[in-house]
């Protein structure tokens, strides 16, 4: 069976996750990108490198002409945020399963899932678009502080905290700048306990993988610094539930961002209509004890879930990110490690190699490192992530 996998960059998520789950699965896979070398340094040390095709794969029309000049696909699937809907496009248009392409472009443009759930009665948030060029003071009754981030965006990349008009303006203004063209949501700020739920659907039925709760850096920015696997009040879940439902989603996996505020309301930040990313969904497989990116794969070969799907509950897991605090070249850090430590399975993982040149972003574009405890202890889990942390060196210099 032939496999599709459409990409932009290489991710963890697909050369340590999707990629090794589809040669399991036996499957063959080609990758289109427009990224070929990239990629193909990624998968260097295969046994068996998948096929690299380049193609414009931001245009569904390209993608649809290339796989119709290929091999007969089996599926298609994208693990990005940026090409959801053309992967959705493309599979209707070959009818093979997918995502439907009104619900992924609803759930990229953060103004339009503001709009349905809006219309939906389920939450409203003051939003409002700004176009490039225009003057933020056009925007009526805007109520400061306010989080200013690209519609279409991803991750915490080009996103603030706001107080006022003037720096609601400048900000727009560096943003536009390094965005040409780009639209911005000037949002309404919701305070709360940040938590994101993971599912995976097959179209007919749905199924919680779990969720975690995320430490955040100080505002300006919103950088996450550390998240642990937790287990929701069914409260909450059904609420979130709820409102994803609303937006249509429900096939394949999806990464859901959302506050829990004093009084037990849970409100949507973001739904990212993919895998959680940053080495979590990777966590997922040894957290839950499941063929997690199997699972994922399967759906889009037109099989469905399993009722029950066998994830353990006496796992947790808790992961802390380490970030640059200014611009220069890592010129130490630690290497990355697999170890057991007092019964906890630890591992350190790079983002960044030593001698790599960065500027510094205010995202989780600095991220140096992760350092990842799973176990059954969530606070040994924290004190061993925190002594590591103590014990170790990242050097940055001009």
């Amino acid at each position: 069976m032939r496999l599709y996998l459409l990409a932009l960059n290489p991710t963890d998520s697909v050369t340590e996750g999707f990629l090794p789950a589809a040669a399991r699965l036996g499957l063959d896979v080609t990758v289109l990108t427009d990224s070929v070398d990239a990629h193909r340094q990624a998968y260097k040390d295969f046994p068996q490198p998948p096929e690299i095709r380049e193609c414009a794969v931001r245009d569904f029309r390209e993608v649809i002409g290339e796989i119709s000049r290929h091999h007969t696909p089996d599926g298609i699937f994208s693990n990005s945020d940026h090409l959801q809907t053309q992967t959705a496009l493309a599979a209707q248009y070959l009818g093979l399963p997918g995502k439907d392409w009104q619900t992924t472009y609803r759930a990229k443009n953060k103004a339009e899932a503001r709009r349905w759930l809006s219309a939906a009665g389920l939450d409203r948030v003051w939003a409002a678009e700004l176009a490039p060029g225009q003057d933020p003071a056009t925007l009526i009754d805007i109520p400061f502080p306010c989080v200013v981030k690209p519609r279409e965006g991803v991750a915490s990349e080009d996103v603030a905290l706001v107080e006022d008009l003037a720096g609601l303006t400048q900000f727009a203004a560096e943003v536009q700048e390094r965005r040409s063209g780009a639209v911005l949501l000037v949002e309404e700020f919701l305070a709360g306990d940040l938590r994101t739920l993971e599912t995976l659907g097959d179209g007919t039925t749905r199924q919680v993988i779990g969720g975690f709760r995320t430490a955040i850096s100080e505002p300006p920015a919103f950088i996450e610094l550390s998240l642990e696997f937790v287990k929701h009040p069914q409260s909450i879940t059904d609420q979130v539930l709820a409102q994803i439902e609303a937006l249509g989603i429900g096939f394949g996996a999806c990464h859901t961002e959302f506050v829990v505020q004093a009084d037990g309301r849970a409100r949507l930040i973001e739904v990212n209509y993919r895998s959680i990313g940053d080495r979590l969904d990777l966590a997922l497989v040894e957290i839950l004890g499941i063929p997690y990116f199997e699972h994922v794969l399967r759906v889009y070969l037109g099989e469905p879930l399993p009722t029950d799907l066998g994830a353990r509950t006496d796992l947790t897991s808790y992961s802390f990110y380490i970030c640059a605090d200014r611009a220069g070249t890592l010129t130490a850090a630690p290497e990355p490690f697999d170890r057991t430590v007092d019964g906890i399975a630890l591992s350190y993982r790079t983002f960044r190699e030593v001698g790599d040149t960065h500027e510094y972003h205010r995202t989780n574009r600095d991220y140096l490192g992760v350092i990842q405890g799973i176990g059954p202890d969530q606070a040994a889990l924290q004190r061993i992530a925190v002594e590591f942390v103590a014990e170790s060196v990242w050097t940055i210099e001009p």
